[in-house]
């Protein structure tokens, strides 16, 4: 699941869908493996009115704002938290009762998701100002996200272009290899390791994180 070819994901690809209970839409971005026992999976989700969550058992989630005027998130547990403008994020279990209300106008919110018993995921939101670099390998991946401006990412397997709003998946393979990312913007970066494989530092670049070079 985490190694194979380099993939482009442009925007205009996404797979529109109602949520699992129906009370709302998701834009998909990618899901492995495909299917409905997955255990990633990337998507956009759309609020237009308040809405009650689908359940996921045994799913990690973690999403953060990309636009509109923020999100108030209501747990079943009596927690709430709001992503707020620019880009608030937030994690919580698949099976948590949660809904959610826009507080200001339409949301738009980046939507990740996995299965802990299978993978662990990280979700990182950078500046990118330059380069920086992804390490991968047999048991880690990358997903590269362009909120805004855009980005160039390149490998051994080719290069493509990331427009705002357009997804790259960043594969790993037998050893270590890099790929590059540069541009100007802001992204969202998702880490995603075997479970079990422990998350080393794999990233390098201005951005100062998982042991990067400042």
């Amino acid at each position: 699941m985490l190694t194979g070819p380099m993939r482009h994901i442009p925007s205009c690809e996404y797979r529109r869908q109602p949520w699992r209970n129906g009370a709302g839409w998701t834009r998909e971005i990618l899901v492995l493996p495909d299917g409905p026992d997955w255990s990633l999976r990337l998507s956009i989700a759309e609020f237009g009115e308040p809405s009650a969550y689908s359940s996921f058992a045994g799913v990690e989630r973690e999403q953060l704002l990309l636009s509109g005027g923020g999100l108030r998130l209501d747990f079943g547990d009596g927690r709430r938290q709001d992503l707020l403008p620019p880009h608030g994020r937030v994690r919580f279990t698949g099976e948590q009762a949660s809904a959610a209300a826009p507080l200001e106008g339409p949301v738009q919110v980046f939507n990740l998701m996995w299965r802990p018993q299978a993978v662990e995921a990280r979700l990182l939101h950078r500046p990118l100002v330059g380069g920086m670099y992804c390490f991968v390998g047999a048991a880690t991946a990358w997903a590269v996200h362009v909120i805004g401006g855009s980005a160039h990412v390149s490998g051994q397997e080719g290069r493509c272009m990331l427009e705002a709003g357009d997804t790259a998946w960043l594969p790993g393979g037998a050893g270590q290899r890099r790929y590059a990312i540069d541009g100007a913007g802001e992204i969202v970066l998702v880490r995603v390791d075997r479970a079990g494989a422990g998350m080393a530092p794999a990233l390098d670049g201005p951005a100062g994180v998982d042991g990067a070079a400042q």
